[in-house]
């Protein structure tokens, strides 16, 4: 499909600042807490990530669509951002294998986007002023208007998403005689992560984010994920999702955390998290392992994080992994439990693999309490 005389689209942030672009072709008004991601390629996977449910996605790269979208290349089974701002939208794919094209995939979803946008000037304004609630619209160019919607938009600070997002029934991923049982609770898992757990020998299944450790326990696990996702993390705590993980914990069994599976460890633990100026979004992420004094280039999808001085102060946890760029909290483990988490993806989906062996050593800690027992 060629995009021509495409209709005016604008962008009003919670501040009151606007931005103009055009329409690419699908029309209507969204809204959202507007961010940005760095990463150069994989805008399929960002697209349907959970984690990015409610936000409205600034991509930095200047192309968006030129590859198309492939059946494989999902990380969920909906696009679950609520909005996309752009600076050049492929009116074409040029990938023989892909599926259909972004736009097709964008009509079918009644997804809002909006190109031809100076989106160097929106990102470094984002930088400077902080993440944001926004209103995208091609339907309603009444500046006046949107601003006042735009005061209306929840705020992300102390939203509950993980329920929109979590799986209402249990299911199955992997070889049900695969070696290893995993239980994983679902706040928005990716479809990666399973992915990289039914590649290391295990049969997963995955459970609503609200099950108890009793129903995670009926599986008879070998060891237990806690899933990334959406929204704050103490407005989930507040549901007693913390009185779950520490049954989890306290269960002996090895345990796997991964973003907001990070920041409910670390609530369940007694550390406080907090809401991030603008967030880590993209694929070239620095990271150092403080245990090994390797470092990393990480996948990242996050607004909030864990209080580093609050991790440091533990009886309980110590770090195990650093951000370069601000020094906040990318890792930690409990001192003595089979019990580690991330803030950052190492199923890498997209991004680098340099994380992967995470997943390894969560099998090793598995394999040591089979043996034990």
């Amino acid at each position: 499909m060629e995009f021509k005389n495409k209709k005016e689209g604008v962008i009003v942030l919670y501040d009151g600042t606007i931005f103009y672009g055009k329409s690419v072709g699908i029309e209507g008004t969204a809204y959202g807490e507007i961010c940005f991601n760095t990463g150069m390629t994989g805008y399929q996977e960002i697209f349907t990530d959970p984690s990015y449910y409610g936000q409205i996605m600034l991509a930095t790269t200047a192309h968006i669509g030129n590859y198309g979208v492939h059946k494989d290349e999902f990380d969920s089974d909906s696009i679950k951002i609520s909005g996309l701002v752009c600076k050049n939208f492929s009116d074409f794919q040029s990938r023989p294998s892909a599926d259909e094209t972004l736009y097709e995939y964008f009509e079918k979803a009644n997804l809002v986007a909006i190109s031809d946008v100076d989106t160097r000037a929106l990102t470094a304004y984002i930088r400077d002023n902080g993440a944001m609630n926004a209103i995208i619209s091609t339907d309603d160019t009444d500046i006046d208007k949107l601003r006042e919607m735009v005061k209306n938009v929840p705020s992300m600070d102390g939203l509950e998403l993980a329920s929109k997002v979590s799986t209402k029934e249990p299911y199955f991923y992997g070889d049900s005689n695969a070696t290893y049982r995993i239980a994983a609770l679902d706040f928005g898992i990716k479809t990666n992560i399973l992915r990289c757990l039914a590649e290391r020998d295990c049969y997963v299944k995955v459970f609503p984010y609200d099950s108890s450790y009793t129903d995670l326990k009926a599986f008879e696990p070998d060891g237990i994920f806690l899933s990334n996702g959406p929204g704050d993390p103490e407005a989930l705590g507040k549901l007693g999702i913390l009185a779950t993980v520490n049954e989890i914990i306290d269960s002996g069994l090895p345990v796997f955390g991964i973003c907001l599976g990070h920041q409910l460890i670390g609530l369940s633990q007694g550390i406080k998290t907090f809401k991030m100026f603008s967030g880590h979004r993209g694929v070239n992420h620095p990271i150092l392992n403080t245990i090994t004094e390797r470092g990393e280039i990480t996948s990242q999808n996050h607004g909030f994080a864990v209080i580093k001085e609050d991790v440091e102060n533990s009886n309980t946890l110590e770090i195990t992994h650093l951000h370069l760029n601000d020094s906040t909290v990318a890792g930690m483990r409990m001192k003595n439990k089979d019990v580690f988490s991330v803030q950052y993806h190492p199923e890498s989906s997209p991004g680098p693999h340099d994380s992967r062996y995470l997943f390894d050593e969560f099998i090793e800690n598995i394999k040591k309490v089979k043996v034990a027992i």
